[in-house]
Parts: C-alpha cells; structure tokens; sequence
C-alpha cells in the first residue's frame, strides 16, 4: 500500500469540514483524519523533519506551508487557513 498523496489528505479535510462546523485546528483534523482515510504503514513512520509526528500528520501541516503553490487545497480555493487551523471558504 502506498503513501497518501497531500491531495487525498485535503480531500478528507474537507469532507471533515463539509460535515462539522466548517472550520477546525489542526489537531482536531489529525484526530479525524484517520477515520476517513486508510493509512499505510509508510503514513504512520516518523517524519524526519518533525520528530514528534507521522509522516501524514506532516501532510495535514503542509496544506498550510505550500499554499502558494498551484494544486494546493488553498491556492485552488477550496480551503482557507485561519489561525490554527483550516476551513471552507466563508466559514
């Protein structure tokens, strides 16, 4: 099984949001995000560059750090970041 990609990590964020309040934190999101998608063994190893996290917890951050970048859930729109967290456009 491989890795989930950045994009099926922003899926199931909005999906999570679709189905709440609109908005969440982080770790709301990475307590989530588990029950919506199926995670290999590559997703749970340890991120090299952030010790106390897993690999796909790493790929929930990212949707943040690479917002300027075309694909990216926020530069296409579909998600916002506000402190903390994530949301849906006007949430």
């Amino acid at each position: 099984m491989s890795r989930v990609t950045e994009d099926e990590v922003a899926r199931a964020v909005e999906a999570i949001l679709k189905a709440g309040a609109g908005r969440a934190t982080i770790q709301d999101l990475i307590k989530e995000i588990p029950n919506h998608l199926t995670l290999s063994e590559e997703d749970l190893k340890q991120s090299e560059t952030r010790p106390n996290e897993a690999v796909w917890e790493q790929q929930v951050r990212n949707i943040t750090s690479h917002k300027a970048s075309p694909g990216n859930a926020i530069y296409e729109g579909w998600l916002v970041a506000i402190p903390g967290g994530l949301a849906l456009p006007g949430k």
